[in-house]
C-alpha cells in the first residue's frame, strides 16, 4: 500500500478530500496510480482532472470545493450555491454550483460546474480559504436570472433584505449591471421589495389584491403609531380607513412557542386599538386567492371609515442595514 507524503496528506485535509490531477502528479503521483485507484473504487473523478479521495456521495462543500478547483484560482462562487453558502433558507436547492469566470477564461462547464464567463469579476467577494464568495446582492442576481419562476426569486430577493444579507442599492447596483439580460423577473421581485414587500407570500397576497374596486390603498408593513406616539406593531399590510391589518403567518416563521406566543401578543396589540386583524397562511393565498380577496374586501366594506376613529399614524416603512456573514 503506497504512502502519502505529509506535505499531500496536509493538502487533502485542507480541501477536504478534493485534489486536481496536477496537485497529484506534483506530489509525485502518476497518471497509472490514478487510474488504478479510480478503477478500484478507492478514488473518484469526479470532473475533469479533479478527484474524490473517498468514496460515496460528496458533501455540499466538497461540491463547492471541486467546482472551484476544477474552475480555476480566479473562479468565484455564485447563484444559488452561494446563497446555500450564506445560509439562506427560502434559497431553492440545486445540484449544480455556479461559478463565474474572468471573460478571458476559456474553462467550459462540466458536471456540476456552472461556469460563466464575465465582463467583470465582483469586487466585493468575500475571501475564504479555498475560494471566493461573491456578494449577497451579486448572488442573488445571478441566482435569479437562471430561475424561470417568479415565487423562488421574490423568496431570494425577499429575504436577502429581511434578514439583512444586503440593501436595496447593492441589489440596484447588481440588477443595472445586468442589464436587461433574464432580469425580468428579478426586476418585478426588487420593486415589490422596495415598495415594501418582505416576503414571497406578503407579495402573493398583494398581487392577488391588486386592482380590487372596493379596497383602498394598503399599506405594506408600515410602522404604526397611535395618537400618542407610541409605536405599535408592523402588520403585514393595513388598509387604514377601514383599520384593517393583513398578516400572512407562515409555518417557518410559527415553528416555536415563542414565535407564536409573539404573533398572539401583536394581534392582541393591535386589536385592543380597534384594528381588526386578518390572517392568511401562504398555502391558502396560493391555493383560494379569490376567497383571500372576498374576505378581505367584505372585511373593509363593514369597517369603511373606521380608521378615522382609531386614528393610527403610519410612518414610512423601515428598510434593515445590511449585515456582514
Amino acid at each position: 500500500m503506497r504512502t502519502h507524503p505529509p506535505e499531500f496528506s496536509e493538502l487533502a485535509e485542507r480541501q477536504q478530500q478534493i485534489v486536481t490531477r496536477a496537485q497529484l502528479l506534483a506530489t509525485g503521483f502518476d497518471d497509472m496510480y490514478l487510474y488504478r485507484q479510480t478503477r478500484r473504487g478507492l478514488w473518484q473523478r469526479i470532473l475533469p482532472a479533479t478527484y474524490a479521495l473517498v468514496t460515496g456521495t460528496l458533501t455540499d462543500e466538497q461540491r463547492r470545493i471541486s467546482a472551484a478547483l476544477y474552475a480555476g484560482g480566479e473562479a468565484q462562487l455564485t447563484g444559488l450555491a452561494a446563497l446555500t453558502w450564506y445560509g439562506f433558507r427560502q434559497s431553492p436547492r440545486s445540484d449544480a454550483v455556479h461559478l463565474i469566470v474572468p471573460h478571458h477564461a476559456r474553462r467550459k462547464s462540466a458536471g456540476h460546474a456552472v461556469i460563466s464567463r464575465a465582463l467583470a469579476l465582483d469586487d466585493r467577494a468575500r475571501a475564504t480559504p479555498l475560494y471566493p464568495v461573491c456578494s449577497p446582492a451579486r448572488a442573488v442576481v445571478d441566482a435569479a436570472r437562471d430561475l424561470r419562476q417568479l415565487r423562488p426569486v421574490r423568496a431570494v430577493v425577499a429575504e436577502a433584505i429581511q434578514r439583512g444579507y444586503a440593501d436595496l442599492a447593492s441589489l440596484d447596483e447588481e440588477i443595472r449591471r445586468a442589464r436587461r439580460s433574464r432580469t425580468a423577473l428579478v426586476r418585478k421581485a426588487f420593486a415589490e421589495v422596495s415598495q415594501g414587500t418582505r416576503s414571497a407570500p406578503e407579495a402573493e397576497i398583494r398581487e392577488r389584491l391588486a386592482g380590487s374596486p372596493v379596497l383602498s390603498e394598503i399599506h405594506w408593513n408600515p410602522r404604526l403609531r397611535d395618537a400618542g406616539g407610541e409605536s405599535l406593531p408592523t402588520p403585514d399590510g393595513y388598509l387604514p380607513d377601514a383599520a384593517v391589518a393583513l398578516e400572512v403567518d407562515s409555518q417557518e416563521y410559527h415553528f416555536r412557542p415563542a414565535d407564536w406566543a409573539r404573533t398572539l401578543d401583536r394581534h392582541n396589540e393591535l386589536s385592543r386599538r380597534g384594528v381588526l386583524v386578518l390572517h392568511f397562511t401562504p398555502a391558502q393565498i396560493r391555493r383560494d386567492p379569490r376567497r383571500v380577496r372576498q374576505l378581505v374586501e367584505d372585511a373593509c366594506e363593514s369597517r369603511r371609515g373606521l380608521g378615522a376613529t382609531v386614528r393610527l399614524r403610519i410612518d414610512p416603512p423601515h428598510v434593515p442595514e445590511p449585515r456582514s456573514r
